[in-house]
């Protein structure tokens, strides 16, 4: 939702970041692989109990993973290999922090295993309708928006690592919410496809 709605308020710093990269001679896909690095190291430090400085990690490995594409539109060099890493790379940085949570907070692997199955349903959806619908935005392939997306998951992340002791319960709000995401996303990729069937 903050991803599809938002965007245009901070627009702005990812053309600051993207225009400084681009400067430098750096590519899109080495921000991303940067991103995800970033991102892997705030999982790691949050084992060992450095709290603000794994949200600081998160949020700027977020920051990178949006200025990549920019960088990529501006400079035309949009790629279908640079879309699969930014998503594979994406679910790589979500995947290590969720079982950072799991190492850290062992009463709460079932709520976090239930969240991974929420993520799978909610991207699954997510993916295949990208393939299905005809892209008309700015991104690689269609962007279907819904209640829970990448924003929204680095607040709720933010939200989990600030207030680890109530993991177990963060966990599976945090699921129930991308289970709606997962089933909306799915009824509006049917409705969208069942009125294209009848045309």
């Amino acid at each position: 939702m903050l991803d599809t709605n938002g965007r245009k308020y901070f627009d702005k710093l990812f053309q600051i970041g993207a225009n400084v990269f681009l400067k430098i001679g750096l590519k899109p896909t080495h921000i991303t692989l940067m991103a995800a690095f970033v991102g892997i190291m705030g999982s790691v430090v949050f084992l060992y109990n450095q709290v603000i400085l794994s949200i600081i990690l998160l949020w700027l490995s977020g920051y990178l993973d949006a200025v990549d594409g920019a960088m990529a539109r501006k400079s035309g060099q949009t790629s279908a290999i640079g879309t699969l890493l930014d998503i594979w790379l994406d679910r790589l940085v979500e995947i290590v922090y969720i079982i950072a949570f799991a190492i850290k907070c062992s009463d709460a692997t079932f709520s976090l295993m239930i969240l991974s199955c929420a993520i799978i349903l909610s991207m699954t959806v997510f993916l295949t309708s990208g393939t299905l619908i005809e892209n008309k935005g700015i991104k690689s392939f269609h962007y279907q928006a819904g209640l829970m997306e990448r924003t929204e998951g680095f607040i709720m992340f933010t939200i989990m690592m600030a207030f680890s002791n109530y993991m177990r319960i963060l966990a599976f709000v945090y699921a129930l919410l991308i289970l709606y995401t997962a089933i909306q996303r799915l009824f509006m990729t049917i409705k969208f496809l069942g009125g294209n069937n009848e045309e």
